[in-house]
């Protein structure tokens, strides 16, 4: 098994543990730059909605699985940033001042809902955060001389130095370009004192107030970050999509991010590419299978939700990890490989279960 042994403080903090996993990255990088080149446009547009809501995922990652602070209203925060810049695009304000003033505002938002809710934790924070989402789905379709209302909302053709970004490969890469820049701030956030600060919340609050952490700042700083990021996801929503309306923002769209959080693994930003992976393919899947399913089980109303809860509850008994998990343990596996005993872990569970028995 790999080992790396560090000689300088500052390797701690550091965004890559060695000049291997760069290397990796970058080749990473270099692939998705390179695929819309390759694959159709069907595949292209897939996977510029995967940065989408895996920009939205880390987002909530850092809500969710660094402050420990469960929301259900983030489909909401998603809808507040694409209407935001579909009407300042109409207006005429280029795409590129749209879209961080549809983050910006977007945390503001964020923060103006987590003050009032900082007593408040687990159920009752989901509850809060869903009466949040529930009164700003009523807000898009009453206010329909800005929103359309049920009519919709046509979203205007962004402009980028004079290009037009009215086909899939670029909102492909304007998607993989604010993936990134959300993912270089979440890792140095997490690697700052405020990260630091966001994981002691998570694990204690009391131990965390009693360490001298402001837990009423830190809070509003992570819902504000993170509605934030949420929003930059909702203007590049709003371009995918290309017609924005008020149905398209409800419950099952936030179900959808939790998924993406526990599903991806809690606390881990690699988690929350997987969670939005396994998100965006499941519905490809249920379209594949679904005419062969038995006993019209296909033809069902509700068959993607339930499918997404059933799954949700089958990872947090069964793999609380979550993918980014299986992951780590695959790789522990074959870096061990050939020396790796799978007797070992058989060992180790019967003893296990003799330990519960005394």
């Amino acid at each position: 098994m790999r080992h790396f042994f560090r000689t300088d403080y500052r390797q701690d903090l550091g965004l890559y543990k060695s000049n291997r996993e760069r290397f990796w990255y970058a080749l990473l990088l270099v692939l998705l730059i390179v695929a819309p080149m390759i694959l159709g446009e069907f595949y292209v547009g897939e996977l510029g909605g995967l940065f989408i809501f895996a920009v939205a995922g880390v987002g909530l990652m850092l809500l969710v699985g660094y402050t420990g602070l469960i929301s259900l209203g983030h489909a909401a925060f998603l809808g507040i940033g694409a209407y935001t810049n579909a009407v300042l695009l109409k207006q005429g304000v280029p795409f590129l001042i749209t879209l961080p003033i549809a983050g910006i505002f977007t945390g503001i938002c964020g923060a103006a809902i987590g003050r009032p809710t900082l007593r408040m934790s687990g159920l009752y924070l989901a509850i809060a955060t869903l009466a949040f989402g529930s009164i700003v789905g009523t807000i898009f379709q009453k206010w329909e001389h800005v929103t359309g209302g049920f009519d919709g909302f046509a979203v205007p053709t962004p402009y980028v130095f004079g290009i037009p970004l009215d086909n899939t490969t670029g909102i492909y890469y304007m998607s993989l370009v604010v993936l990134i820049f959300v993912m270089w701030i979440a890792a140095n956030l997490l690697r700052s004192p405020t990260g630091r600060a966001w994981v002691a919340i998570r694990d204690s609050e009391v131990s965390a107030q009693s360490m001298g952490i402001n837990l009423a700042r830190y809070k509003t700083m992570s819902f504000a970050i993170s509605a934030g990021m949420t929003g930059l996801a909702g203007a590049l929503f709003a371009h995918y999509v290309r017609f924005l309306a008020p149905d398209a923002f409800d419950v099952l769209l936030s179900v959808q991010f939790i998924t993406i959080v526990f599903v991806g693994g809690l606390g881990s930003l690699r988690g929350a590419i997987l969670g939005a992976a396994f998100v965006r393919l499941l519905p490809q899947g249920i379209a594949i299978v679904r005419d062969d399913l038995p006993f019209g089980i296909g033809r069902l109303p509700g068959l993607e939700p339930s499918l997404f809860g059933l799954v949700l509850v089958l990872v947090i008994l069964f793999q609380p990890a979550g993918l980014n998990g299986m992951w780590l343990k695959f790789k522990a596996w074959f870096q061990q490989y050939p020396f790796k005993r799978m007797v070992s872990g058989r060992r180790q569970k019967s003893y296990a279960k003799s330990e519960r028995l005394r």
